[in-house]
């Protein structure tokens, strides 16, 4: 039997990671979200997932990071407040390995990207089936117009090229 999952927003997360230097991460999360996925006999048959978020809608970790390195102007927030992903195709390898390919917008400029999606299993919480996907990638920045090669703060190296996107998702019947 075929059943169509939808994607739960507020149990899902979206986590942007760059590297400042050899060791640190910069974080942040914050969640809109809409997408599904159908499983038939406990195989994924096929999924679409899309969110975005809201640049403005920083977690309190995040904005202390933001004020300490004064990356206001890096995403631009105050003109491109929005950062969206829409799937436009699914990928299944097996049961657990996964791919999403989408288009990506940062800073309204749109590119194709390839996301690992992991199928973390079915579990019933509070009564309700749900199950779980944890979709990640590495983007390169400057493929989005963030360029901030010259940042370089006394108390770290200039920031990495790679952002980290971690997007835990959970789905409910």
């Amino acid at each position: 039997m075929k059943t169509k999952w939808t994607l739960d927003s507020s149990q899902s997360d979206v986590l942007l990671k760059m590297r400042r230097s050899r060791t640190a991460y910069l974080g942040g999360d914050a969640n809109k979200f809409d997408g599904y996925v159908n499983i038939e006999d406990n195989e994924i048959e096929d999924a679409s997932v899309e969110f975005s978020l809201d640049i403005n809608n920083k977690n309190e970790s995040f904005q202390s990071i933001d004020a300490y390195l004064q990356l206001q102007d890096f995403f631009e927030e105050d003109e491109h407040p929005i950062i969206s992903f829409k799937s436009t195709s699914f990928q299944k390898v097996n049961q657990n390995i996964n791919f999403f390919k989408g288009d990506l917008t940062i800073k309204d400029i749109t590119r194709v990207v390839e996301l690992d999606a992991e199928f973390l299993g079915e579990n019933i919480y509070n009564g309700e089936k749900k199950v779980a996907f944890e979709i990640k990638g590495n983007i390169k920045r400057e493929d989005f117009g963030l360029d901030y090669s010259s940042f370089n703060h006394a108390s770290g190296g200039a920031l990495g090229k790679d952002i980290k996107l971690i997007a835990n998702l959970e789905f409910s019947i």
